[in-house]
């Protein structure tokens, strides 16, 4: 009885210092990601505040947050915009894996880790987090936006990747054999092939069998449905989040929209019980050895990042405003990114390298958020501001002589 009432003590707190931290945020117009994340530290392993019996209840909610967001995320697309989508944009994940996994494999090798910690590295530089970016959009007012699927086509092909990627690292840290590790991609690829054409060829039937005129029979088959094939999915080794998407691609019509007002508010809940369950397993003294190479890094990948994301717009046939919006949307790192250095701290290949993705994606999960909303008025200003500059060094006394008097002749 003791132990229920320090729990409910403990997670009524929580939620209730979420609820104050929103609304600050909220009175100041900006992203509330940031002091989510500062009171998971807080609460955490060497904060102010250590939790005791609720932290495993807080990461079961952690988990249902990234699912919920990524099930909404589907829910605003339908299967077709999803293929044609990943068809027109699977240049843009090419370039995407290219410029963000490369810093951090260098990192990597730079420090004298070896190769299968570049790997590891390169894994979590490359993936952009999902469930931050999916928050940032809604709190922004940017689902609608021309860009947002654009963004959305690289996410849903980075979490693809995934599927790829983590078995392979997997077979890597444990050093098992070229059979073992062909096998378990080759399971990871069918399972998650298998989702996506379920996706896109039964959709509508999927809809009819959910669609429900009683709001709680609906919300109940559709978040058991979601939870189910998230859970199967991750067993195959195949990422939960994948699995959720999907599930929201399939629903359309009007089980989509009400599937998506009934579900808003457990999303907002859970979400930000993930982003508090990420501050608390992060140690604030393993964070200073290594802040330098966490903030270099940051810096760099930040960059590409934007890179990323403008090019990707400007293929799009974006305009100017709406590629630095992508760009600095795509800058937060999360989720994959602590999944993949769990893996590598379990394995034991290299004990600076939790503490060095940890900093590192916890610099990007703040900062993501702020560059989201202010890449593009910063980029439009200093853009404005050099059109200026180069048109008033340009102009010499002698083009100015070129302009005609009021009293000269006019041209025949």
């Amino acid at each position: 009885m003791h132990s229920s009432a320090i729990f409910l003590i403990e997670f009524g707190a929580i939620i209730l210092g979420l609820g104050l931290l929103g609304r600050f945020a909220g009175r100041f117009q900006f992203s509330p990601i940031p002091l989510y994340l500062l009171a998971g530290l807080a609460f955490g392993e060497g904060g102010l505040l250590p939790l005791g019996t609720s932290e495993e209840f807080v990461a079961i909610g952690a988990e249902i947050g990234v699912i919920l967001l990524l099930l909404m995320l589907g829910l605003e697309y339908t299967a077709t915009d999803l293929v044609s989508n990943l068809k027109t944009q699977y240049p843009a994940g090419l370039v995407d894996a290219a410029l963000n996994a490369l810093p951090g494999a260098a990192m990597a090798l730079l420090l004298g880790w070896g190769p299968v910690a570049a790997v590891v590295l390169a894994g979590v530089t490359w993936i952009s987090s999902s469930g931050v970016i999916a928050k940032v959009l809604g709190d922004l007012g940017r689902l609608g936006n021309r860009e947002t699927p654009v963004i959305l086509s690289i996410l849903v092909l980075e979490d693809l990747s995934m599927a790829v990627y983590l078995p392979i690292i997997t077979a890597l840290l444990a050093g098992a054999g070229l059979a073992a590790g062909s096998a378990t991609l080759a399971i990871a690829l069918g399972v998650a092939g298998l989702v996506l054409v379920v996706a896109v060829r039964y959709g509508r039937h999927l809809s009819r069998f959910v669609s429900s005129d009683d709001p709680e029979k609906l919300l109940l088959v559709v978040l058991g449905l979601t939870l189910l094939v998230a859970g199967v999915a991750q067993q195959l080794q195949v990422s939960a989040a994948v699995g959720a998407f999907l599930v929201g691609i399939a629903l359309s019509g009007e089980v989509a929209e009400g599937a998506h007002g009934l579900l808003s508010p457990l999303r907002d809940l859970f979400a930000a019980v993930f982003f508090v369950f990420f501050g608390l397993h992060t140690d604030p003294a393993s964070i200073p050895p290594v802040l330098l190479p966490a903030l270099a890094l940051a810096l760099v990948t930040a960059g590409t990042k934007i890179a990323t994301g403008y090019w990707a717009a400007k293929r799009a046939g974006i305009s100017a405003k709406g590629r630095w919006r992508a760009g600095g949307t795509l800058v937060a790192r999360g989720e994959f990114s602590i999944v993949i250095a769990g893996l590598a701290v379990t394995s034991g290949i290299e004990p600076r390298l939790g503490p060095l993705a940890t900093a590192y994606v916890l610099i990007l999960v703040i900062v993501g958020p702020l560059t989201a909303r202010f890449t593009e008025p910063v980029a439009t200003r200093l853009t404005g501001r050099s059109r200026r500059s180069t048109t008033t060094v340009t102009e010499t006394p002698q083009d100015r002589d070129l302009v005609p008097s009021p009293d000269a002749p006019a041209e025949k």
